[in-house]
């Protein structure tokens, strides 16, 4: 599943033309742009983010609470305190047990109850522990990690089910490589300084949590056994850029070959503990299960057994007393990401209970923030892009008609989910007690998995969501052929009742238009109408959008910013396509209403200005350097900054807009400019 995270989606929005001329509501228009936070002394063709933003940025003070700052930041924030304040009336209501309000209620009232959490220490986590001191040769470990999936605290392998890539009415069980802590391979293998402060650090993140289980005596051996295997384990992992090749991560076969590929490890035994009714698996990266079934049989059985301790310590910390949480926060919060103070606990608290019932708490979110009006406006505006897009294609100069074909059949199978479900999940097995946070987090981490094993063997639900309705996010999914813009991200800044067309176009309609490119990115485009993996363009074609994608890659490698560190064109590529695009459709589709034919001006700007300016200011965001370390090396999206200069720069009704002169430092001649879709 491709899912644009954290930086995608938009919300209803009205057609209109804004041709009312009083004072009263051009005010009300002028706040749309925040004139006060742009730089202008920095020309809109040396950098556009720094003129929209630059005041913005240079004065913005990143909370110690975040790791960063700015539109995204703040909706999301926004969208917690409006979960809040459900959540504490769900908890004061002395709702009737099962009911959605008790549940959600009680889960809230035992995440805030840290008085009980401190009394019970370790407590919670000793009758794991105690199994895994008792395990005494490699089946014991392997029954170990086979029984824990359908109890909450699954280890090393790394499975899911859902729509098989090339057969897509039909769930698949797929295996993906797994057994790392640090965000990915190179964290591990880095010979840099900055990579072994890292790993330093890491080292006292262990003997931290092995010390606060009482084991301080041998917390430093286990630190450094468990650093050692995890960076032979990291040895089999693939890079992030070939995570992104959905044919590369597609190795179908039987269970008896994925038997001869991992012969240590009794699959049978695995597949009949947890529930794993099938013949046909779907590994992802095979390298890591070869290496993981050497490593059984060479490693010592001791030193796996730390493995699994510290991955259940990690795993559960949030879930204990303060102490474990503050050494969590330590090495994950302030050493990775920069953050400087912990954040608040009923942040963490509704987040969470987002993340165990989000059906129960989404609904309670969608009656009170989220109206029939608001879904409808949001599909009607999503059709009109479809169309401008289908237009673009059309035009295309460098696809066949065959392919065009093609591809406006795959355009016009879009399936669109705004706002909400509507086919609500059940949490009826889960069980939620106002005294017991640890075990009703347990609770629903079985009820995930049961649900998730109970679909092998069925046909793939395509009114299944794959992000709650609170979320501040969006996704492409290209095996059901979907974009999904949950009701969390279908606000201000992204759209506005009272605001013009060129800010709401520049915003919402832009990020719309970028899940749509999704479905015809690098990754995206290999998927059919259908959702399956199949070729479906002409090798020509195929080789003209290649040779287009390898310029975008070669003019965002070279964007740079830190201490001279450059974004990853290749991993940002399909984020890129989709940045580049998503502002072409939504500009011609504003094009097309009475204020996008027009020039009448707002607060001295022209529509097409407000527009471009609309775009950069959604992207005003301040990240600290920890943080956007880790996105350089691990995140499809490029920094904010380059989204925008990257996707602006290669538009001609920019250039027109800020009549941007060729001596501009990031002028692109015509022939330079970089457009696909």
């Amino acid at each position: 599943m491709i899912k644009s995270k954290f930086l995608i989606a938009g919300t209803a929005i009205l057609l209109m033309a804004s041709c009312q001329n009083n004072k009263k509501e051009n005010e009300k228009k002028s706040a749309f742009l925040d004139p006060s936070t742009m730089d202008t002394t920095v020309k809109p063709g040396d950098n556009f983010f720094l003129y929209a933003n630059g005041k913005w940025f240079k004065n913005a003070v990143i909370p110690k609470t975040e790791k960063g700052w700015g539109s995204f930041y703040t909706l999301y924030n926004d969208n917690l305190k409006n979960l809040h304040s459900i959540l504490e009336n769900a908890a004061k209501s002395k709702a009737a047990k099962g009911s959605m309000a008790q549940k959600v209620g009680d889960f809230y009232s035992s995440g805030m109850d840290t008085l009980a959490i401190e009394k019970l220490g370790d407590t919670p986590i000793k009758p794991v522990l105690a199994k895994i001191d008792a395990i005494k040769n490699e089946q014991d470990l392997i029954n170990f990690v086979a029984d824990g999936f359908k109890e909450g605290h699954g280890d090393l392998l790394s499975f899911d089910v859902g729509a098989d890539d090339k057969i897509s009415t039909k769930n698949a069980l797929s295996f993906s490589q797994g057994g790392l802590t640090l965000p990915d391979m190179s964290y591990y293998l880095d010979k840099d300084d900055k990579a072994k402060k890292i790993r330093a650090s890491y080292i006292d993140y262990i003997k931290k949590l092995f010390t606060l289980t009482g084991d301080s005596l041998n917390a430093s051996k286990y630190a450094a056994d468990i650093l050692k295997l995890e960076t032979t384990i990291a040895q089999s992992h693939s890079t992030p850029v070939e995570l992104r090749d959905p044919q590369k991560n597609y190795n179908k076969m039987s269970v008896a070959d994925f038997q001869k590929l991992m012969p240590n490890i009794n699959l049978t035994n695995v597949f009949a503990k947890g529930g794993l009714k099938t013949d046909t698996v779907i590994v992802r990266q095979p390298k890591y299960y070869q290496s993981l079934s050497s490593l059984i049989k060479s490693q010592p059985i001791d030193i796996w057994k730390e493995k699994l301790k510290f991955d259940v310590l990690n795993d559960e910390a949030g879930a204990l007393t303060k102490g474990f949480r503050l050494a969590k926060f330590d090495f994950f919060g302030k050493v990775l990401s920069g953050q400087l103070v912990q954040t608040e606990r009923w942040k963490t608290i509704v987040n969470n209970a987002d993340n165990s019932l989000g059906d129960l708490v989404g609904q309670l979110y969608t009656e009170k923030y989220f109206t029939p009006e608001a879904k409808k406006r949001m599909l009607t505006l999503v059709d009109n892009l479809q169309k401008v897009y289908a237009e673009r294609i059309q035009k295309l100069d460098w696809m066949s008609a065959a392919t065009k074909t093609k591809a406006l059949e795959k355009l016009n199978a879009f399936v669109k989910k705004i706002g909400y479900t509507d086919k609500w999940k059940k949490y009826d097995d889960v069980e939620i007690s106002k005294d017991d946070y640890y075990g009703n987090l347990q609770s629903a981490k079985k009820h995930e998995y049961k649900e998730m094993i109970d679909k092998l063997g069925k046909p793939v639900d395509k009114t299944e969501w794959g992000m709650t309705p609170p979320t501040v996010n969006a996704y492409y999914n290209p095996s059901y052929n979907e974009i999904v813009f949950p009701a969390g991200i279908l606000q201000f800044p992204f759209f506005d009742f009272d605001a013009d067309d060129a800010i709401n176009y520049g915003a919402i309609g832009a990020v719309i238009g970028h899940e749509m490119t999704h479905g015809f990115d690098d990754q995206g485009r290999q998927y059919d109408a259908t959702g399956n993996l199949k070729e479906w363009w002409t090798k020509a074609d195929a080789d003209k959008f290649k040779s287009k994608a390898d310029k975008v890659v070669a003019l965002y490698n070279k964007f740079t910013l830190l201490d001279n560190q450059h974004v990853n064109g290749s991993l940002t590529l399909g984020e890129n396509l989709a940045d580049i695009g998503g502002i072409n459709i939504a500009y011609d589709a504003f094009k097309l209403t009475e204020q996008g034919k027009g020039d009448k001006k707002i607060d001295g700007l022209t529509p097409d200005q407000r527009f471009f300016l609309s775009f950069a200011q959604v992207w005003r965001m301040k990240t600290r350097d920890e943080t956007m370390r880790v996105r350089l090396k691990t995140d499809p999206h490029s920094p904010e900054m380059f989204r925008v200069n990257g996707s602006v720069y290669n538009m001609e009704a920019f250039y027109k807009a800020f009549n941007i002169p060729t001596t501009a430092k990031m002028y692109l001649a015509p022939a330079d400019r970089l457009g696909v879709w």
